[in-house]
């Protein structure tokens, strides 16, 4: 179906009106389905990981078929060890707008504006209580005029293996780079270069990563045996 002259312009970030039927519409659309992935996803619930994945795809739009089930439970999460991982509750706009990656974790109370694309990379890990806004107002009064004016947008980009810690803000047009940490409580006005760490309200770069300076510290290969387990 063809696109609204008013949702393309949403989707390139100029200036658009959200309270028309059709974006409300869509955004109705997206909250029921996070509230039935949030409600699964509550303290106490039985959700499989199949259930949980397929109710993912709902809220983003991802058709893609599920592949067939394994025979056993453990079995059939391994199928879906690459999907994303996002614990609920989780608040989303759009949902068709967000693109995750692979093994992208997301934790509990992440909100994100979707009026852009909001592209999260592979590995990427979210702390909780993460915001990622790609929604913008008009700075004139006049214009903005509440629920009767427009507004516009600018995509956000997170590159693969960054970490995004607790309480971290993400502003409009903001692109972090690969590797990129940013810390818990910061407010991302500005791109963020690629293996850095940044901090502060504003974020400013605080110092840089070298990729793998700690790895050959760590194993990742070696598993922990039951008895080695803390209590």
């Amino acid at each position: 179906m063809a696109l609204s002259e008013n949702k393309q312009k949403a989707l390139r970030g100029e200036l658009h009106h959200a309270f028309v039927p059709e974006l409300l519409a869509e955004r109705r659309k997206c909250s029921q389905a996070t509230s039935r992935y949030n409600n699964a996803g509550a303290v106490g619930s039985d959700i499989t990981r199949r259930r949980q994945v397929e109710l993912w795809r709902d809220i983003v739009g991802d058709t893609t078929p599920l592949p067939p089930k394994a025979p056993s439970e453990q079995e059939d999460e391994c199928l879906f060890e690459e999907d994303p991982w996002v614990e609920a509750p989780i608040r989303i706009d759009y949902g068709t707008n967000v693109v995750l990656g692979q093994n992208v974790f997301i934790n509990f109370n992440c909100t994100i504006v979707d009026t852009c694309a909001v592209i999260i990379g592979s590995r990427t890990l979210i702390a909780p209580n993460v915001s990622i806004y790609s929604g913008l107002h008009p700075l004139d009064p006049v214009l903005r005029n509440g629920t009767k004016g427009p507004e516009a947008g600018k995509p956000v980009s997170i590159g693969e293996d960054c970490w995004i810690g607790g309480n971290a803000v993400i502003l409009p047009g903001v692109t972090v780079g690969k590797g990129a940490v940013v810390g818990a409580g910061s407010v991302v006005t500005k791109d963020v270069p690629q293996y850095t760490v940044v901090a502060g309200n504003p974020a400013r770069v605080i110092r840089s990563i070298e990729p793998g300076e700690h790895a050959a510290r760590y194993d990742c290969s070696v598993e922990v045996t039951e008895s080695e387990r803390p209590a």
